[in-house]
């Protein structure tokens, strides 16, 4: 991330999406309030996305695009209940990033088929680089 307004659309996107399925769990919660601090987002500013819903910029690199991808796939497990809506959602949102769809169902199948819900970051890059060639 480079710019604080940047890391503002990040936390923006993340809490649209942890609200589609119209809860917002505690986990989701707490998860997103860890990448807030992560991005030094005060809690002030962190509360009041919230409330106003800001344009989402689009993020430029790739790199950064699996990265915002994958924090979405993991409040998407993080409150342990898979809606539908979310895996529309998140595939619309990975479409419009300009990832790969191959890639992005292949992570979430590992995704799930893992018992913590995790992919270690070799495995991801190697998942989106493997659909280059």
């Amino acid at each position: 991330m480079e710019t604080y307004q940047e890391k503002i659309s990040l936390l923006q996107e993340m809490i649209a999406f942890a609200l589609i399925d119209g809860e917002l769990h505690d986990r989701e919660y707490d998860f997103l309030e860890i990448v807030a601090q992560e991005l030094e987002i005060d809690k002030t500013t962190f509360l009041e996305l919230f409330k106003n819903r800001g344009e989402i910029q689009v993020i430029k690199d790739e790199f950064n695009r699996i990265c915002q991808f994958y924090r979405l796939a993991l409040l998407m497990h993080c409150d342990g209940v898979l809606h539908e809506r979310e895996q529309i959602k998140i595939n619309e949102i990975g479409i419009n990033m300009g990832l790969n769809p191959y890639a992005m169902k292949r992570v979430l199948h590992l995704m799930k088929a893992a018992p913590d819900r995790m992919v270690s970051g070799e495995i991801l890059l190697s998942v989106f680089s493997e659909q280059h060639n």
